[in-house]
């Protein structure tokens, strides 16, 4: 199910999303308007799970133990790779 909203845009905004369809960059100002708020979606659910990521990492850091070897494990890793 899909639901209507309605909104107002500065003239600015209305003639570059025009220009967006004009050039075939999406079929209608309705597709650039969903793509807009699905990437505004998706950008602020990475942003939470990022800070939920660096929240848990506060209350409980990495120790000693689990870092130790990363350096050279990163090496190893660069040294694998065919450039």
């Amino acid at each position: 199910m899909s639901q209507q909203l309605v909104t107002r845009l500065d003239d600015r905004i209305v003639a570059q999303v025009d220009a967006l369809v004009a050039e075939g960059v999406v079929r209608s100002r309705s597709e650039a308007v969903r793509i807009a708020l699905e990437n505004l979606l998706e950008d602020h659910r990475r942003k939470r799970v990022g800070q939920q990521i660096v929240d848990a990492y506060r209350r409980q850091p990495q120790t000693a133990g689990e870092l130790s070897g990363l350096d050279e494990a990163t090496r190893a890793l660069i040294t694998e790779e065919p450039w």
